[in-house]
Formats: C-alpha cells, sequence, structure tokens
C-alpha cells in the first residue's frame, strides 16, 4: 500500500509542477457577475460525454466517483483515488477586438471508499466557481454645466472564486434502487475592485495624477447539502436502463465582507506606485451568501463494458440568490447534456485501442447572467478517451487516464456584449486498488 501512495504523491507533484508555471486565474468578463463562472461538479470522464452523470452509475469496468449524484457511490467496488488538472485557450472578441489567453489549475481530488457491498463513501475537493477578469471602459467626467470634461478609465478586476469539500455516502437497496447524500463546505473568496485613473495629456506627466481604487472582498464559508437517487430497469442480463435525480439545496452559509479605498499614483512607465493614503476601511461586516435550488434529471441506457449513452437536464433558482440584504440580480438557469462512450473489447489482449474508451458529447446552457436584456448562453462540444494503463504486477491495482477536451463558446459579440470563445482540456488519473482488505492465512 505505501508503493501505492507513494506512486499517488509523485503523480499530484508533477501535475502541480505543470499547473503553477502557468496562470492559475480565469479570464472572463462574465465572471464578474454574481459568485463567478460556475463549474461542473463532474470528473473528466463525464465532462468528455457531455457531462452527463446524473443517470450513470458505472459507466466501465472501473470504480469511477460520480459526486453529481451520490447515489452512484454503491458502484464504487474498488478504493478509487481521482486527481487531476485542466488548462485551456480562451479568446475574448467585442467588435472588432480580441484578446487570447491561456490558464490552468489543479482541478480536483477526491476519494471513493466501499464500506459493504452495497455501500460507499467518497469525500474530496474541487473548484465550485471561477473569478477572473479584467476590462477597461472609458468614461467623460465632468462636476457640472460651466466645467471642463475629463477623460478616464474605470478599470474593473476580479480573482478569486469558490470550491467545495464534501463528505458523502450512497447504499443501495436489493437490486435496483440506491440512494445517497453529500454534505458539502463551501469556502472561497471572492474580490472585485474597480479603478479610476484619469488620462492626462501625453504632453503632461501622470506622475502627480491621483487615481482612486475600491476593492471589496466576500470571504465565503459554510454547509451545503446535495442528494440524489437512481434507479435500475433492466431490459436483459447485460443491459439497462438508469433513471437519475439529483439536487442541491437552498441554503445560506456565512460570508464576511471587506473593504476598502485607497489612493495611488503611476510612475513615468506607467507602473502603480505604493498606495498615498486610504480613505475608508472597513473590516469584518458579517452577512450571508444564500445559495440556490438547484434540480437535475437524467437517465442512461448502458450495456455492461460495452456502450452508455445518455442525457442530463438542470435548473437553478439563481434569482434568488443575495449576500446579506442584497440580492445580485441574477437569473434562473437551465441546461441540457447528451453524450455517449463506447468500449470496443474492454478484455481485448491484441489490441490496446480496442480498450479505450472513446467518449463523446454536447451541453448547452443558459447562465444567470443578463447583460444589455440579453441572456448570455454557453455551448460546447466534447470528446476524449480513456486510456488503460498496465496493471500493477499483484493483478489487483487498476490505472486509467482520462482526457478530455472542450470546445466551445460563451456569449455573443451581439448588441454590444462579448463572445468567449474556448478550447479546454481536462487531464485525470485514477487508480482502483483492493486497499483495507483483510488477508486469510491457511
Amino acid at each position: 500500500m505505501y508503493k501505492k501512495i507513494s506512486y499517488i504523491a509523485t503523480i499530484m507533484v508533477v501535475l502541480t509542477g505543470i499547473t503553477v508555471k502557468a496562470q492559475v486565474t480565469t479570464q472572463s468578463p462574465y465572471s464578474k457577475f454574481g459568485v463567478g463562472n460556475v463549474k461542473g461538479f463532474v470528473l473528466p470522464q463525464f465532462k468528455a460525454m457531455g457531462g452527463i452523470s446524473t443517470g450513470v452509475y458505472k459507466p466501465n469496468g472501473y470504480s469511477n466517483v460520480n459526486m453529481q449524484n451520490p447515489a452512484s457511490y454503491p458502484g464504487i467496488n474498488l478504493t478509487t483515488i481521482d486527481i487531476g488538472v485542466s488548462g485551456g485557450f480562451t479568446t475574448l472578441k467585442s467588435g472588432t477586438t480580441s484578446e487570447k489567453s491561456f490558464n490552468s489549475t489543479l482541478s480536483h481530488m477526491v476519494i471513493g471508499v466501499p464500506v459493504t457491498n452495497r455501500s460507499a463513501l467518497s469525500f474530496g475537493v474541487l473548484p465550485y466557481t471561477e473569478l477572473g477578469y479584467q476590462f477597461v471602459n472609458k468614461v467623460t467626467l465632468s462636476s457640472g454645466p460651466n466645467s471642463a470634461s475629463q477623460d478616464a478609465n474605470y478599470i474593473y478586476s476580479g480573482e478569486g472564486g469558490l470550491n467545495k469539500a464534501y463528505l458523502g455516502y450512497g447504499y443501495r437497496f436489493g437490486k435496483n434502487l440506491k440512494i445517497g447524500a453529500n454534505a458539502e463546505y463551501v469556502f472561497g473568496n471572492l474580490i472585485n475592485s474597480r479603478s479610476t485613473e484619469l488620462i492626462v495629456p501625453d504632453t503632461l506627466s501622470s506622475n502627480n495624477t491621483i487615481n482612486s481604487r475600491m476593492q471589496t472582498k466576500n470571504s465565503v464559508g459554510g454547509f451545503n447539502l446535495s442528494y440524489g437517487i437512481q434507479y435500475d430497469i433492466p431490459l436483459n442480463s447485460k443491459t439497462s436502463i438508469i433513471l437519475g435525480y439529483s439536487g442541491a439545496s437552498a441554503s445560506s452559509v456565512s460570508s464576511t465582507r471587506s473593504s476598502v479605498v485607497t489612493q495611488y499614483t503611476r510612475n513615468s512607465v506607467g507602473e502603480e506606485n505604493a498606495a498615498l493614503d486610504t480613505l475608508m476601511n472597513i473590516d469584518g461586516v458579517e452577512s450571508n451568501l444564500k445559495l440556490p435550488l438547484v434540480h437535475n434529471f437524467g437517465f442512461s441506457i448502458q450495456k455492461e463494458n460495452k456502450w452508455l449513452i445518455g442525457a442530463d437536464y438542470r435548473t437553478g433558482k439563481w434569482s434568488e440568490t443575495s449576500i446579506g440584504a442584497q440580492n445580485l440580480g441574477l437569473q434562473d438557469t437551465y441546461g441540457y447534456s447528451v453524450g455517449a462512450q463506447i468500449t470496443p473489447d474492454i478484455n481485448s489482449i491484441g489490441s490496446y485501442f480496442k480498450r479505450v474508451d472513446y467518449r463523446i458529447g454536447y451541453n448547452f446552457d443558459k447562465t444567470y447572467v443578463q447583460v444589455n436584456n440579453q441572456d448570455v448562453k454557453q455551448m460546447a462540444l466534447t470528446f476524449g478517451f480513456g486510456l488503460p494503463l498496465a496493471r500493477a504486477m499483484s493483478g489487483l491495482s487498476f490505472y486509467k487516464l482520462n482526457f478530455t477536451t472542450e470546445i466551445g463558446r460563451r456569449g455573443n459579440i451581439n448588441n454590444g456584449l462579448v463572445q468567449e470563445n474556448f478550447i479546454n482540456f481536462h487531464l485525470g488519473f485514477t487508480l482502483n486498488d483492493k486497499w483495507f482488505r483483510k488477508f486469510k492465512f491457511d
């Protein structure tokens, strides 16, 4: 077992090393709204199928952790560890201008452990939302009808996001019915700022121009509950339909708000100098962040260790989201996913590629953002592979690399909006092993 732990630790170090060499924040102006861009609560092997998961029990011969529906946990019959990284290229388009960026991060670490032959538990940490943006809005300031106008830049920026640490348990009743629940701890920081910088003519120095910045920080921490149910309908000895539902309760988590207003200047080459003065500093204002009620419905049709097709539909009551007594002005959401997986021959000896899982999918979401009376929508085509690695000498350990690509778009350039074109990559390493087993001696 200790060799396995050492091997996993090495993989984690490598993946973390890949992450820290690149940017770790997203670049999306739409993450300015609400609590940031919401991430799916699924691993790369499910993202490759468009994100279907609510009605997925056990997609192949390996044990997988499907946090989206904790009713699937009884399908974990081997100790399962899954860790991974995500990265992506984003192109922002607005009118005739465009900007490109690359971002990456350590995406998840989850563990599943069988408890009995009817139940299992899982725990781990994943991102919940991502916040990262910076853009400039040029305005003309005037203090009165007879005063001279002054051009200025409003610079908006933000960083941070929320994460979920969870502990879940699932149980199977009889052969067909499964239920489960996750206790989730939501935590993280949401940092937003707006700077006002006066624009001076090129003939004048900007050294003496005093700029101002207001920064707000919401530190979030609190518990939430998600739950699920699945029911199997056998069609024959190897094929079945799985119906699923999962949801997350509407809950309030603690939020501590801090605000600070500072003044600063820039030097002759445009670099920001140390703050001149702090005009306001309000620290530790306690409030609550109200999270929405979420519903997910899904089904899959599966032939054991051969193929799987399925679909999900989801809704979220984000219009009721608020921090303290302030509603965040968000919209209710809905979306759907469709996807499939095929494994030509999971037991093939002569051909490695017959043992590979081939996956494809599509997803669509109306996000909770509305700008200029226009809903911001997101869609993506997904595909990926589950690449089996060599088994351990004992024959009791199984390894797999899950690689996923998402090609999609968020928003559009109509009515003065920004269009985000993205290509995201997700890499996950899955280990299955028979840990914590009892040995018998003759």
